[in-house]
């Protein structure tokens, strides 16, 4: 493992998910499975997020229509988070999900839009 993508990934996954999370991520892991957190920090965040090709909102966008297509209701929600933090509106979450449903079926739209909105919900009730 390269420590210095590595710590560059721990850097971006705390700004994007929130540190609280990734620590909570962190310090639930075990002997089992702490190399795949590590495996996620170093190689998704570190060297993929890590690069300068597209911005982080573009990132999250992109995210948000594959983890709805995918069917990864959990994964999809800490991205909606994620992509408010990196600047992405509502508005353009909504885009998004539309193009979800246009190209992956009404069932993934539906589902993107109910899990966007726990995750708003959970947004605005931890802002109060």
């Amino acid at each position: 493992m390269s420590k210095e993508t590595f710590e560059r990934g721990l850097e971006i996954r705390k700004s994007v998910l929130g540190a609280e999370f990734v620590e909570k991520s962190f310090a639930a892991a075990d002997d089992f499975n702490m190399p795949m957190q590590e495996l996620t920090t170093e190689y998704c965040w570190g060297a993929i997020w890590g690069r300068d090709g597209l911005p982080r909102k573009t990132r999250s966008m992109l995210n948000l229509a594959m983890l709805s297509a995918l069917n990864r209701p959990h994964e999809l929600k800490m991205h909606v988070k994620g992509a408010l933090r990196n600047g992405v509106t509502k508005e353009e979450i909504r885009e998004v999900l539309l193009q979800v449903a246009s190209y992956c079926g009404i069932p993934a739209g539906v589902d993107g839009f109910r899990i966007a909105r726990e995750a708003f919900a959970e947004e605005a009730k931890a802002a109060e």
